[in-house]
C-alpha cells in the first residue's frame, strides 16, 4: 500500500506574453500580491512560435518568464491559475487580452504548467483546470516531451529553467538546514 506523503515545496513560475510590454510593471506588481516577489525574470523573447494568440492579442508579441522567490505547495496551482485568469481579465481592453499569463511550478524533476484546456496528456487538478508536465529534468538537463511547446524546448528557456532550478535546490537545502536546527533546539519550558 502506498502511503500519502507531503510533497516538497515548489518554485512558482509564470509565463507572461505581452501585446503591450509597457504593462509589465503593473502586471508584476499584481502577480507579487499573491505569489510574492519575483526571484528571477528572463530576458525579453520574441514570441513567434505560434499564431494562436494573434487574432486576440495582435502580432509582435513579447514573452518573459518569471520565477518567484517564495517556495509554495504544489496543490496551490489551481489557485494561481484562477488568480492569473482574473489578472488577464483586468488587463483586457474591449474584451481582448493584453497579456496572457500561464502559471506553473518548477520542482527537482519537472516543470508543470496549468491550463484550462483538457487534452489526453493533462490531468485534472480541480476548479476547471488541468496540469501538464511540460519538461522533465533527467540526466543533468531538461528534456522536452512530445507535447512540449517549442519555445519551452528551446535553449534560451531551458537555460533559464536550469538557473532557476539551481536556485530552487539551494533554497531546499536552506529549508532542510532550518528544519534540522529547529529539531535540535531544546523546547521552551513554561
Amino acid at each position: 500500500m502506498s502511503l500519502p506523503s507531503r510533497p516538497l515545496p515548489v518554485k512558482p513560475l509564470v509565463s507572461l506574453i505581452f501585446s503591450q510590454p509597457a504593462l509589465e510593471t503593473a502586471v508584476f506588481r499584481d502577480l507579487a500580491a499573491f505569489l510574492g516577489p519575483p526571484d528571477m525574470v528572463s530576458a525579453w523573447l520574441h514570441f513567434h512560435q505560434t499564431g494562436y494568440y494573434a487574432p486576440e492579442m495582435g502580432l509582435n508579441l513579447q514573452r518573459r518568464l518569471a520565477v518567484f522567490l517564495h517556495l509554495a505547495d504544489p496543490s496551490d496551482l489551481c489557485h494561481w491559475k484562477a488568480c492569473t485568469n482574473d489578472l488577464e481579465r483586468r488587463f483586457s481592453l474591449s474584451g481582448r487580452r493584453l497579456v496572457n499569463l500561464d502559471p506553473g511550478y518548477l520542482s527537482r524533476e519537472r516543470l508543470v504548467l496549468a491550463t484550462g484546456k483538457n487534452y489526453t496528456h493533462r490531468l485534472y487538478l480541480g476548479q476547471g483546470f488541468y496540469g501538464e508536465v511540460t519538461l522533465i529534468y533527467q540526466k543533468g538537463s531538461w528534456r522536452a516531451l512530445p507535447w512540449t511547446y517549442p519555445d519551452y524546448a528551446s535553449e534560451p528557456l531551458r537555460g533559464f529553467f536550469t538557473q532557476a532550478r539551481q536556485k530552487y535546490l539551494w533554497q531546499l537545502r536552506q529549508l532542510a538546514r532550518k528544519v534540522e536546527v529547529e529539531e535540535k533546539a531544546p523546547e521552551n519550558l513554561p
